[in-house]
């Protein structure tokens, strides 16, 4: 019989040396012109170090804290002389590089002594931080202050203020709980707020198609409108145009579905072999627009975007939301899911992400899963033909005429899972089939 503890230790030595050769290989690669012997540490003496750290932690139970605490001062004291020497002489004040050694071998004592997963977690997120060094220098060089102090105060209030929000309703109706719709508010400030970063990181150069889906996590209905301008203006074919507005309905009927999986599990099952058909149609009808040749350049990709983060722009989602949740429980306490499904329509030419969320509110409160997604399927499907009529006001009417084809195919595989399929997929989903033909349970 194999020894398990000893292929265990040879498993956890193993992790401790890939760490090290992980970081290894980004820092030779970067410095893969200096002349032999002019680093103080490189791709093997990463790999040592990681090694080195998880020997040391092997040995914990034998030499005890003290001895192995001796080990590791004695680790750090050489390494910091070594470094000393390369910063005197390279006239570099860095720190990063030598607190990224100093962590392979605090990686590598973990390796021993804690969970692997972790361990290899961590490792990896230390090489993608060193090798995106110069990315993330010139993101950081694009955000402006005004962006940088509303991020930072949207997420310090979160952080220090959201504990001390009440975490019950506070309406008479029990829907607008404040811990909850500010969590919500911050989920879709937040996956925006990334489409802005990538917009501003991607720069001016961007093509059309990287543009339209970076843009599309912040608002797709601004892409859409920015492609028809760019269509008016000559900067790009109505067929590039609407291949872009295309793959940014594509991200936007994403969103819809992992917001509704975040705000209301439950309805997930209902919407999502919907809303996965009509992704997968507009992605096919983008590769069809677009299969010619690439894509026009994008100048200043960014221009017409403002960041998600803004203090009253969240504020404003925040009031909408809240408000959307409140009508949406009068209009259904009111007229049942005949009142519900106008009241979805309608708010969904403003924003469809709030009314998935706020559907998702609505199903916690009680409402049945198939008439919250009848709603969120209705939000989705106004919204996207609304985007349709703006491209043709915005950018004649080929580019909105080939957007609509597209949106019209999506629409109606989507119908079609949802009229044909779902009987036959819901009993996987442990949904009663009268979950869709019913509104109120």
């Amino acid at each position: 019989m194999p020894d398990v503890e000893l292929i265990d230790t040879f498993q956890r030595l193993g992790m401790a040396l890939g760490i090290g050769l992980l970081l290894g290989v980004e820092r030779g690669w970067r410095h893969r012109d200096a002349p032999d012997g002019s680093r103080a540490a490189g791709l093997r003496t990463h790999a040592v170090m990681g090694l080195l750290g998880g020997v040391c932690g092997a040995l914990l139970p034998v030499i005890g804290s003290a001895g192995f605490a001796a080990l590791a001062i004695a680790f750090a004291a050489v390494l910091l002389a070594y470094k000393l020497l390369e910063s005197a002489r390279d006239g570099d004040v860095s720190a990063t590089g030598t607190f990224a050694a100093l962590l392979v071998f605090v990686l590598g004592v973990y390796c021993m002594q804690g969970d692997l997963r972790i361990a290899a977690a961590a490792g990896v997120t230390l090489v993608v931080l060193m090798a995106f060094k110069y990315a993330l220098h010139d993101w950081l060089g694009k955000l402006t202050w005004p962006e940088l102090r509303s991020a930072l105060l949207i997420l310090g209030a979160t952080a220090i203020a959201l504990p001390l929000l009440p975490n019950v309703a506070i309406d008479p109706w029990g829907l607008i709980n404040p811990r909850e719709l500010w969590l919500l508010t911050i989920l879709v400030a937040g996956a925006s707020f990334a489409g802005y970063i990538a917009v501003r990181a991607l720069g001016g150069d961007v093509g059309l198609m990287a543009g339209a889906a970076a843009g599309a996590l912040v608002s797709s209905t601004v892409v859409t409108a920015e492609l028809g301008r760019r269509v008016r203006a000559g900067e790009s074919t109505a067929a590039d145009a609407a291949a872009a507005a295309c793959l940014g309905a594509a991200i936007s009927v994403t969103r819809v579905a992992i917001f509704i999986s975040a705000a209301a599990a439950s309805a997930a099952p209902v919407v999502g072999p919907p809303l996965a058909c009509a992704m997968i149609v507009f992605l096919l009808g983008a590769w069809v627009l677009q299969r010619r040749r690439p894509g026009a350049i994008v100048s200043d990709a960014s221009s017409a975007m403002h960041s998600p983060l803004d203090l009253v722009e969240v504020g404003r989602f925040a009031l909408l939301l809240g408000g959307v949740i409140v009508l949406g429980r009068l209009v259904a306490d009111a007229f049942g899911e005949a009142g519900l499904l106008p009241f979805a329509a309608a708010a969904g030419l403003a924003d469809v992400d709030a009314v998935a969320l706020a559907v998702g509110s609505l199903m916690r409160g009680g409402l049945d899963a198939g008439a919250g997604g009848h709603a969120i399927l209705l939000a989705a499907l106004v919204n996207t033909f609304s985007k349709g009529v703006l491209a043709g006001l915005t950018g004649g009417w080929r580019y909105g005429g080939l957007y609509l084809a597209v949106a019209l195919v999506a629409t109606g595989f989507a119908a079609a899972i949802w009229a044909f399929a779902m009987p036959w997929l819901t009993p996987l989903f442990s949904f009663e089939p009268s979950h869709m033909q019913h509104g109120f349970g």
